[in-house]
C-alpha cells in the first residue's frame, strides 16, 4: 500500500513565503516603480523633439562659435588654429570700434526713452480717466507683431534723403536743410533709433500695464486714507511694485539693443555704413560678405561678453530702484 501524500497547504499566514514565489508584498511596489519609469520616459520622449531641435540648431552653434573663434576658416577651405589672432584683429579695427560706439549710442538713444514712455502709458492706461481703453492697448501694441521689415521700409520712405521726404518737408517749414539721413553721423543714429522706440514701446507698455494691474486696490486706498498724494503713491507704491516687470524690461531691451541688425541692415541697405553700422551688422558682413567666419566668431563672443557686462550693471542699478522692498517705507 502506497503511503497517503500529505495535502499541500493552500493558505499561509502574513509572514510566510511559497518558495520559488516573489514575495507579494514587494510586486505592488515593484509595478509601482516600473509605472513611474514608464511615466518619466514617455515624457521625456513628448519633449525630446524641442531639445533635439535645440541642440542641433541652438546648443551646436553656440558651441562650434567658441570653437571656430580660434580659427581661421572661409567657410570651405581647411581650418587653420590661430589661437587669438582673430581676436587681435577685432580690436585693431578701428570699424569694429566704431560699430560697437554706434551700437551702444543708438542703444541708448532707442531703449531709455522708451522705456519711461511705455511708463507714462502705462499709468495713462490703467487710469479710469480714459475711454476706450482695449482700442488704445490694440493700437500701441500693434507695431510689436508688425513686421520688422515692414518697419524699416516704411521709416526708410519717412527718412527720405529727398527734400521731398516726410520729415524733411517738416523741417524745411523751419527753413532748416534737408538731411540726408542714410549718410548722415547723427542722422542715421537719430532714424534707427526711432524705429527701435516706435516698435518696441508698445510692447514694454503692455508689460508695466500687465504690473500694475496686478497691484492690490487695498494699498492705494489706504495710502489715500492717511493722506498721501499721488505723486507719493507712484514712488512708494507703484514703482517698488512694478520692480520684477522693470528688471524684465531692462533686460530685454538690453539684449535687443545690443543685437541690433535689421534696422541699419534695411535702412542703409545690404552692408550697411559706418554711420550705422552695428556690432551684429560687423560680424554678419565679416561672416557672409569676406568669408572670414574665424573673425566673425571672435566678435560674436565679444559681443556675448559685453551682453552679460552691461546686462549684469543694468541690472543692479535697475533693483535700487523703488530703495526699500516693503511697500511704502521711505
Amino acid at each position: 500500500m502506497s503511503q497517503p501524500q500529505p495535502k499541500h497547504e493552500h493558505y499561509y499566514d502574513d509572514k510566510q513565503v511559497e518558495p520559488g514565489i516573489p514575495n507579494q508584498k514587494e510586486s505592488p511596489k515593484r509595478r509601482q516603480l516600473s509605472q513611474k519609469k514608464r511615466n518619466m520616459i514617455s515624457g521625456y520622449l513628448f519633449i525630446s523633439p524641442f531639445y533635439l531641435l535645440f541642440a542641433v540648431f541652438g546648443l551646436f552653434p553656440i558651441l562650434f562659435s567658441f570653437y571656430l573663434a580660434f580659427f581661421k576658416w572661409d567657410g570651405l577651405g581647411e581650418m587653420t588654429f590661430v589661437g587669438l589672432n582673430n581676436f587681435v584683429i577685432i580690436f585693431n579695427d578701428p570699424l569694429f570700434w566704431k560699430s560697437l560706439y554706434n551700437t551702444i549710442v543708438i542703444g541708448l538713444m532707442g531703449t531709455a526713452p522708451q522705456l519711461l514712455a511705455a511708463l507714462l502709458l502705462a499709468f495713462a492706461l490703467n487710469s479710469a480717466l480714459v475711454k476706450g481703453q482695449s482700442l488704445f492697448r490694440l493700437a500701441i501694441f500693434l507695431p510689436y507683431v508688425t513686421s520688422i521689415v515692414a518697419v524699416a521700409i516704411v521709416f526708410s520712405v519717412i527718412f527720405s534723403n529727398q527734400e521731398s521726404g516726410l520729415v524733411n518737408s517738416i523741417i524745411g517749414l523751419f527753413g532748416m536743410d534737408p538731411i540726408t539721413w542714410t549718410r548722415s553721423e547723427w542722422g542715421t543714429k537719430i532714424a534707427i533709433a526711432t524705429m527701435v522706440f516706435w516698435r518696441w514701446v508698445g510692447y514694454n507698455t503692455i508689460i508695466y500695464l500687465a504690473g500694475m494691474q496686478s497691484i492690490p486696490k487695498d494699498l492705494y486706498e489706504a495710502a489715500k486714507m492717511d493722506g498721501a498724494s499721488l505723486r507719493q503713491q507712484i514712488i512708494h507704491i507703484t514703482i517698488p511694485m512694478l520692480k520684477p516687470f522693470i528688471l524684465f524690461t531692462v533686460f530685454t531691451a538690453t539684449i535687443g539693443a545690443l543685437q541690433l541688425f535689421a534696422e541699419p541692415q534695411i535702412f542703409q541697405g545690404r552692408g550697411g555704413r559706418p554711420e550705422g553700422i552695428s556690432v551684429v551688422l560687423y560680424l554678419y558682413r565679416d561672416a557672409f560678405s569676406s568669408n572670414f567666419f574665424g573673425t566673425a566668431s571672435a566678435t560674436a563672443i565679444v559681443l556675448f561678453v559685453l551682453i552679460i557686462i552691461i546686462s549684469t550693471i543694468n541690472m543692479y542699478f535697475t533693483n535700487r530702484i523703488g530703495g526699500s522692498d516693503k511697500v511704502g517705507a521711505k
